[in-house]
């Protein structure tokens, strides 16, 4: 064993392995031209080089002669391949310097089809046996050159002008790293193969073909390139893989349910979600009509309207239904879906989103039915204030007008008269006074601002407990100084609303108010002992007072609990975030 025969044969196995690779690349990729045209170039570099190798180690001038007439046709083949595969890889170049270059080639061939004479010699006078390094030897031939070989030369030259024209296409393209690494690596190997192949020819060196290895070299070069082809095309494949998994997520998270209706067979795809939220189980072939059976009857015409518009040209149907569901449940959903056409413009696919919003249906009724309640609590306290005006105090005015009137015509005659009567009016002022002064304070309490939450707070557990005989104790714990107003009347409200709700409701004997500081939160605890209630059966939309101390808490970013059980009596907490703690306490 010598290095010829071991090289060649290492240059066979990488020609073959190389095609074999991108054969099944090609035949697994859309398109695959470029990959099967490199195959089939490496498989014929294999066979050539085999040719190569038998001409080494020929014996006889027929042998040589006839794996000679093999390498010719092995050699337009060459040509032929990688004029295809530049035309393809590349998507530029003269087509019609390709065409001439493989053509004159294979025209070239034609010459060892015939008995007499060969594509490369006329007459073949001998071989002869050379002895190179390592103690191998190599076989050359002595003959008299045919010109007609000339022909196929020219279709080579024709070839490297194919191919530097396209690389320079494409290097102006923008792909240079695709022109200078595959086109610069055909033109150089295949000029230089080429050269020393003619040199063979002609006699002038004696040594064995080595365009097998020429073309290797440039198999190596196309492969890398395809290798980046293939590297990319994984990354987009990651890429997609990876986006097709994060949109499953959002979708996941979204609670989306995605549909797919084919208009011709009325056949729909839907993924598991939308499934569920029409009420089907989760692997179950399903068709338009079926989804159209879940819409409610009410809304089946607005739906069918929405979907005949799309048809009609506007591609888009939006709109918001309910479903009703086989175990009678009602189910608002939103759908957005989009129409696609085909050649002919007519509709072939909808492409459709469902989102479940009966949650937000049911807050929007809520926030009607809320908002009415409000409004309706608004005009009755108005309607109270006036009445309070209008029969209390107006009346009560209107009476001390007219004594004034009459005290006016007829004074009395004794001054102690008078002042007997003076003291009756002052003693209607006051009291006239007093009631104004409660009015204002119900409607805004002039001690909130005035001393602070903790005076105002005390002050109207004193009034209260005064006037409704219940034992209301107040305690401040240590406590900010100086709060948002936001916050201070939100508090005072709320201290107001729970124990007129003791005082209304529970049949408490007695009930305690405590304000203080925790950790990072202002807190308020109202607790009584009355009859109490079921808090985890209280609905979210309940009494109005109820919700009007959650939508102040709210406005304040802070967080009210309920704790109450039958029997047990109830405790109202609420803690507000404060930022920062003044020094000392408020008493």
């Amino acid at each position: 064993m010598t290095w010829i025969t071991v090289l060649w044969p290492m240059a066979i196995g990488a020609c073959v392995t190389m095609g074999l690779i991108q054969l099944r690349v090609g035949l697994r990729r859309t398109p695959g031209s470029a990959p099967l045209l490199f195959a089939l170039n490496a498989f014929v570099v294999a066979v050539y080089a085999g040719c190569e190798l038998a001409l080494a180690v020929a014996d006889s001038p027929a042998q040589y002669l006839a794996w000679l007439r093999w390498l010719d046709i092995m050699a337009a083949l060459q040509v032929v391949t990688t004029s295809a595969f530049v035309w393809s890889f590349f998507g530029t170049g003269r087509k019609w310097l390709a065409l001439l270059a493989a053509g004159l080639s294979c025209l070239a061939v034609t010459a060892d089809l015939l008995p007499q004479p060969k594509l490369v010699y006329l007459h073949l006078t001998g071989i002869r046996k050379l002895p190179t390094f390592g103690g191998a030897t190599y076989t050359v031939a002595d003959g008299v050159e045919n010109p007609w070989n000339a022909v196929f030369y020219l279709g080579v030259l024709l070839l490297v002008v194919f191919v530097a024209d396209a690389s320079v296409t494409l290097w102006r393209r923008g792909a240079r790293r695709r022109a200078s690494v595959v086109g610069g690596t055909i033109t150089f190997f295949v000029l230089a193969g080429g050269t020393q192949a003619a040199l063979v020819d002609t006699g002038i060196l004696r040594t064995p073909y080595l365009l097998s290895f020429a073309y290797l070299a440039i198999l190596v070069a196309m492969g890398m390139e395809l290798s980046e082809d293939a590297l990319r095309a994984a990354k987009l494949a990651s890429d997609l893989l990876e986006s097709e998994q994060r949109m499953s997520l959002a979708v996941d998270a979204a609670q989306l349910g995605l549909w797919i209706g084919d208009i011709p067979t009325q056949r729909v795809w839907t993924s598991e979600q939308c499934n569920r939220l029409f009420g089907y189980p989760p692997n179950i072939v399903l068709s338009l009509a079926d989804l159209r059976a879940r819409v409610h009857p009410e809304d089946r015409a607005l739906r069918e309207r929405a979907i005949e518009q799309a048809l009609a040209g506007t591609n888009q149907c939006d709109t918001e239904y309910r479903v009703q569901l086989p175990d009678g449940t009602v189910r608002w959903l939103t759908s957005v879906g989009r129409m696609e056409r085909g050649v002919s413009g007519k509709p072939t696919r909808i492409l459709g989103v469902v989102a479940d919003i009966t949650g937000r249906r049911r807050a929007e009724a809520e926030a009607r039915e809320l908002g009415g309640r409000l409004i309706s609590a608004q005009e009755a306290e108005r309607r109270r204030i006036a009445r309070d005006l209008h029969d209390d105090l107006s009346q009560r005015l209107a009476l001390l007008s007219v004594e004034l009137e009459m005290l006016g015509q007829k004074p009395p005659v004794e001054r102690d008269a008078i002042a007997e009567r003076m003291e009756e009016f002052s003693g209607m002022v006051k009291h006239l006074s007093s009631d104004v002064h409660r009015l204002a304070h119900e409607l805004h309490p002039a001690k909130l601002d005035q001393l602070g939450l903790v005076a105002a707070a005390r002050g109207f557990c004193r009034e209260l407990a005064a006037t409704h005989e219940i034992a209301i104790t107040f305690e401040s714990k240590e406590t900010l100084r100086e709060l948002p107003k936001e916050v201070a009347l939100c508090l005072y409200r709320i201290t107001q609303e729970a124990l007129q709700n003791v005082i209304k409701h529970s049949g408490a004997t007695s009930a305690q108010v405590e304000l203080g500081v925790d950790a990072n939160n202002l807190q308020l605890r109202v607790t009584d002992d009355g009859q109490g209630f079921d808090s985890s059966a209280m609905p979210v939309n309940g009494a109005l007072g109820i919700v009007s101390m959650r939508e102040r808490v709210r406005m304040v970013q802070g967080e009210l609990t309920i704790h109450s059980r039958p029997g047990a009596g109830a405790q109202i907490e609420v803690r507000v975030p404060i930022a920062t703690r003044a020094s000392g306490a408020e008493r």
